[in-house]
């Protein structure tokens, strides 16, 4: 098996046609930290075609605990960057968009005008997880969005679920209050725990433009939900 043929193990599970189509589809994940890096790998590996991934973040040393691209040589680089070169290490040939800021307003509009087939959202903070969700089904996106995955520790009551059905995650209450001011209650899947989070884990902050809560986390567990995300990602293109 030669570097060539790098996705036969892929292609023996999910047959050429639909190898053909990931390789076919166009997708943006929005948020690179715990979640949304490894759902990019998983989609890149998983030989989808076309990536654009956005962050405005850089890697900390409170990221290593958990961030796929979080090593000591990495400490102070941007994350889009480092995921970026990652990604293209793994596949030379992906076609890769990196857009390294803070997406809102209008900048969220026009990245959003290009002709994705799916959108992950691993955003972490309220307001623009709520419009990047928004605009996306406004535009007639799918995406899939990752709830809280921290103060969390069981990784077997991680599930996927439409919006309207998760429960006991206090983002997912929020984004769910926020959506329906805007028209939006159902339409789109989720990933988050069914168990509650554990109080004596989150710490309030002052309020930024990032952060709101220090919230502990253990190194598994947002792996599995960027896991869980791209593997919607993946079995819903497969499906088309």
């Amino acid at each position: 098996m030669n570097s060539e043929n790098w996705q036969a193990r892929t292609e023996l599970l999910i047959g050429s046609e639909n190898s053909k189509k990931l390789q076919g589809s166009h997708v943006l994940v929005v948020g690179l930290g715990g979640v949304g890096a490894y759902a990019a790998e998983c989609l890149c590996r998983a030989g989808i075609g076309a990536l654009t991934i956005v962050d405005g973040d850089l890697i900390t040393p409170s990221n290593k605990n958990r961030q796929l691209i979080a090593l000591e040589s990495t400490i102070g680089h941007p994350k889009a960057e480092m995921l970026g070169k990652r990604l293209l290490d793994i596949n030379p040939k992906l076609n890769l968009h990196i857009i390294q800021e803070y997406i809102k307003d209008d900048k969220m509009i026009e990245i959003l005008d290009r002709p994705y087939d799916y959108v992950v959202d691993a955003i972490d903070t309220l307001s623009p997880k709520v419009y990047l969700i928004y605009h996306s089904i406004q535009k007639g996106l799918k995406i899939v969005s990752s709830l809280g995955s921290g103060a969390r520790i069981d990784p077997t009551k991680v599930t996927i679920k439409d919006i309207s059905k998760s429960y006991n995650c206090r983002l997912g209450f929020l984004l769910r209050k926020r959506l329906r001011k805007l028209g939006i209650s159902k339409g789109f899947k989720v990933v988050f725990s069914e168990n509650k989070a554990e109080e004596s884990a989150v710490i309030v902050d002052e309020p930024g433009e990032n952060k709101k809560s220090t919230v502990g986390t253990i190194s598994y567990m947002p792996p599995i939900y960027g896991c869980f995300c791209a593997s919607v990602v993946i079995g819903d293109l497969m499906e088309k």
